[in-house]
């Protein structure tokens, strides 16, 4: 039995609120169970300097987690004078994985900036970030396509994240932190809409996981996405 007493491909509850920033071009809060994310999408007018003349666009991520977001207090990050190696690593990975979407072309030399700021920690803020950054990412292109700013909505699919691990001898998605701590494996899985691949993140914490387990955590993975995905069609739905 899971410690969360969820079957082993039950996801945690989750909420997708967009619209929850008065200023950014697009925000959402995501919810995966008691880990909760604000993500927000800036435009900015003027693209990377290496992009200037390409007639491309950028998409970019900085990830952050607050303070009390974990049950004992972290210094943040600014006054230590650079982040560390973590969150370079799951900015990275955000920008990465919204990229894989988005045609870049047609945003015109110009950068829309991603924040995902972690309110509340439970394990899985990398995933939830992903995942919640899609929607936020969604209402600044309809904000822009109003405005007349681009003609299309750069889209091609969506794409969302989740957790999945070996606990206890089980593979079972979307860890919390409990599971996280102690599970034998820990994968995080970024895929499309239409089921492709973009980012697959596995250890094994003890002993080495075998291609069997492997792809019944790829299974597990995308049973939870399709209803991501799902969660995403509806915050995006017209009101």
């Amino acid at each position: 039995m899971r410690p969360s007493k969820r079957a082993p491909d039950e996801l945690r509850p989750v909420t997708l609120e967009r619209g929850v920033s008065r200023y950014a071009e697009g925000s959402c809060l995501v919810s995966f169970g008691n880990t909760r994310v604000l993500c927000t999408a800036s435009l900015e007018e003027r693209g990377p300097g290496w992009l200037r003349g390409s007639g491309k666009g950028w998409v970019t991520a900085e990830y952050s987690m607050l303070p009390r977001a974990t049950h004992e207090r972290t210094r943040r990050e600014v006054t230590s004078g650079k982040p560390s190696g973590r969150t370079q690593e799951i900015q990275r990975l955000i920008g990465r994985s919204l990229r894989a979407v988005v045609d870049l072309q047609a945003i015109g030399e110009r950068q829309i900036v991603l924040d995902c700021d972690v309110i509340q920690a439970d394990g899985g803020t990398r995933t939830a970030s992903v995942t919640g950054a899609w929607v936020a990412l969604h209402e600044c292109f309809t904000w822009m396509q109003s405005r007349s700013i681009i003609s299309v909505n750069p889209l091609r699919d969506h794409v969302a994240a989740v957790s999945c691990g070996i606990h206890a001898g089980t593979p079972v998605l979307d860890l919390d932190y409990a599971e996280d701590s102690g599970a034998e494996t820990d994968a995080n899985f970024v895929i499309t809409g239409k089921g492709g691949l973009v980012e697959v993140q596995g250890t094994a914490e003890g002993k080495p996981f075998s291609e069997a387990e492997l792809m019944a955590l790829l299974a597990l993975a995308k049973g939870g996405i399709a209803t991501l995905v799902d969660l995403q069609k509806a915050a995006v739905a017209p009101r």
